[in-house]
C-alpha cells in the first residue's frame, strides 16, 4: 500500500537514493519548498499506471458524450464510408 511522504527540495539533492527507495515502494513524495508543496513525485511504473487511467478515463467520458447525443431522435449516425468519402472530398478539394 502507497503512503505519502512530504519532503524538503533539498532531499532531492542530498537523499535522492532514499527519495528513489521511497517511489520504488510506490510511495508518493511531496516536494516542498520553505515548508510550501512545490511537486509530487511518482515512480515511473506507478506513472505509467497513471497515465492509463487518464487514458481509459478519456474513452469512457468521450464515450458517454456520444451516447447523450445519440440519444437525440434527430442525431444522423455515418458509417465508416461515408467519413472515408468525405474525407476524400475535403483533402482533395484541399490539394493535400
Amino acid at each position: 500500500m502507497s503512503k505519502t511522504q512530504v519532503r524538503p527540495s533539498r532531499d532531492l539533492r542530498n537523499n535522492y537514493a532514499d527519495v528513489v527507495k521511497s517511489l520504488k515502494q510506490h510511495d508518493h513524495v511531496v516536494i516542498t519548498n520553505n515548508g510550501v508543496g512545490e511537486a509530487v513525485l511518482i515512480g515511473f511504473e506507478d506513472y505509467g499506471r497513471y497515465e492509463e487511467f487518464l487514458h481509459r478515463q478519456f474513452i469512457y467520458d468521450e464515450l458517454q458524450k456520444s451516447k447523450v447525443k445519440m440519444s437525440d431522435p434527430n442525431a444522423v449516425m455515418h458509417d465508416a464510408d461515408d467519413v472515408h468519402a468525405e474525407l476524400e472530398q475535403i483533402l482533395g478539394t484541399h490539394g493535400l
